[in-house]
């Protein structure tokens, strides 16, 4: 496919390519991330009972919340993979780098947690 700001690359503009990227990507922090696997896990069964009891208010949170977390997952295991493919060895600004993007991703568990938390009390209370 051609980039459209550098101007490299076939001619042609394809959804299913950047579809299967997309897949892609997802299928190897799945697989390779288990901090991924476990929260699209858990969440799949609280929107599974979401669903069934049709609180679609409650789904939509649940599905925004997943996506944000894993979002921030996946983005936080990129950053923290670039950082050791540039620098190997300990350097306390990389450091600083990965705590950053770890930070991003406790802001956002902590979101995931609390509406889990609320939709699985939820549940079990009713």
């Amino acid at each position: 496919m051609r980039h459209k700001f550098l101007g490299i690359g076939e001619p042609g503009y394809h959804p299913w390519h950047k579809l299967r990227t997309v897949f892609s990507g997802l299928r190897y922090a799945v697989l390779f991330d288990w901090s991924v696997t476990y929260k699209l896990v858990l969440s799949a069964g609280v929107l599974a009972g979401a669903f069934v009891l049709r609180a679609w208010v409650d789904f939509l949170l649940i599905l925004v919340v997943t996506a944000l977390v894993v979002f921030a997952e996946i983005v936080n295991s990129t950053i923290e993979a670039l950082c050791d493919f540039v620098e190997e060895r300990h350097n306390e600004k990389i450091k600083i780098i990965k705590d950053m993007a770890a930070a991003a991703v406790g802001i956002t568990l902590f979101a995931w947690m609390v509406v889990i938390g609320v939709e699985l009390g939820r549940y079990f209370s009713a």
